[in-house]
């Protein structure tokens, strides 16, 4: 029997968090508070992604999903500006000791990933940053998973209705992370998850999981009012003891350094709103709409921040509601969410 988000407990749904975040452990915490988490496919090789999911499956019984990425279209006429680009961040990669990396396209091993979980079906599988052939949908949901897609507009919702999809995760403005928009050139648009909801409904019959900096079981009641079947929650769990955050970041959210969130490609090419920083205000401007390119070239410089211990040129994505992140378990998130 096909797995339904009007079964949960506590319509509350841990987002899928890419870059480590998303452990099997803090899945398994959510899941067994009586709520729903997802695994982030994205970064992950095929044998990592396999792992997870298999670490997953030790720890709990109820039903999971996981999230992949979709290809992007290679960035075209941008390849002196990647390289400028690159070259501008070398006096703060040398601040920690390393160089910037290497422009890089792929695919993220998408074919491989979705022949994997065809054979290996999990419950749930969605896809964030665009479109998939709907043979790929086809293909997931005849293994027996429900497939979903991140929308941030109406459009975009039609066309993951057309494609098959079995529900839709709209996605608001002030929600942490990257942008969910399907054109990696697009500006972010100014929606609360409430108005991308109400436009999602009004062309979409499909269950709809609202998500965009929702901190409070207030904030959860309200998106279950205006028809949401379940409401997704990144920031919070971010800070949660079983997330794969870096004691950096997950202190950053309360530490009193940073007082507002800013969106940015800076980091990766890609919108996403994080903590404002000393980077972001440094860079922004200048960063071309080249993902993952962009992600590659400021890998080692995150990387050397987060073990200097500087979150100053570290991706701290986060949403609106960051300062509600403290640092506690799981199941105490959950509970707090529970809108009953």
């Amino acid at each position: 029997m096909a797995f339904d988000f009007a079964s949960l407990e506590v319509p509350v749904v841990a987002a899928p968090m890419a870059g480590g975040p998303s452990t099997p452990e803090l899945v398994a915490a959510v899941s067994a508070a009586g709520g729903f988490g997802f695994l982030a496919a994205g970064y992950l090789t095929p044998e990592a992604m396999a792992q997870a999911i298999d670490r997953t499956r030790s720890l709990t019984e109820a039903p999971f999903g996981i999230n992949v990425f979709t290809p992007q279209r290679r960035a075209t006429g941008l390849g002196d500006d990647i390289e400028e680009y690159a070259e501008s961040l070398r006096d703060v990669a040398a601040r920690y000791g390393v160089e910037p990396g290497e422009p890089t396209f792929n695919d993220d091993h998408f074919e491989a990933k979705i022949d994997y979980l065809v054979d290996n079906p999990v419950p749930v599988v969605s896809f964030t940053f665009g479109a998939v052939e709907s043979g790929v949908v086809r293909r997931l949901r005849e293994a027996g998973a429900l497939v979903g897609f991140t929308v941030t507009s109406a459009d975009e919702a039609r066309r993951a209705d057309d494609l098959g999809a079995d529900f839709l995760i709209a996605q608001g403005a002030p929600a942490g992370g990257h942008r969910g928009v399907w054109s990696e050139t697009e500006e972010p648009n100014v929606s609360t998850a409430a108005m991308v909801v109400a436009s999602v409904r009004a062309v979409s019959d499909l269950p709809v999981i609202g998500a965009g900096a929702v901190v409070d079981a207030d904030g959860v009641h309200s998106l279950l009012a205006a028809g949401c079947v379940a409401v997704a929650i990144g920031t919070l769990f971010v800070a949660a003891d079983e997330s794969g955050a870096s004691e950096v970041q997950k202190d950053a959210y309360t530490s009193g350094q940073f007082g507002s969130t800013t969106v940015t490609r800076a980091f990766s090419g890609r919108y996403a709103r994080g903590l404002d920083n000393d980077f972001i205000r440094k860079f922004s401007d200048a960063a071309p709409a080249a993902y993952p390119d962009l992600h590659y070239i400021t890998s080692p410089i995150r990387k050397a921040a987060t073990a200097a211990g500087d979150p100053q040129a570290m991706g701290i994505w986060a949403g609106e509601g960051f300062a509600a992140a403290v640092r506690r378990p799981a199941a105490d998130i959950v509970a707090a969410l529970d809108p009953r």
